[in-house]
């Protein structure tokens, strides 16, 4: 349930990247993105989801904050509605394992 709603925030912070705001925002979307995207690398590496791993360890390195990738704002807007885009449909798509 957590991870639901956390799938939620951060793809409603990343369209709202979409929008001119100022720069303290995109900073701590940053921090937000990240800390998720690790959260849900831990969550899937406890269910042995190794591909989603993967994924959310890469998508945490992309959005850290310390080593700013430098994509252009074109490339950024369009990054952020494909992985929040992603992020919502992995809520309906994605069925976790059950452990016994």
């Amino acid at each position: 349930m957590i991870e639901k709603g956390l799938k939620l925030i951060i793809a409603a912070l990343l369209l709202l990247c979409l929008l001119h705001l100022p720069y303290g925002y995109y900073q701590f979307v940053r921090f937000v993105a990240t800390g998720g995207f690790v959260f849900f690398a831990f969550k899937s590496y406890d269910r042995s989801e190794t591909n989603l791993v993967w994924v959310y360890s890469v998508l945490a390195i992309l959005f850290q904050p310390i080593f700013k990738i430098a994509l252009g704002r074109d490339i950024w807007n369009l990054v952020d509605v494909v992985v929040a885009l992603l992020l919502i449909g992995s809520i309906f798509i994605h069925k976790p394992n059950k452990e016994k």
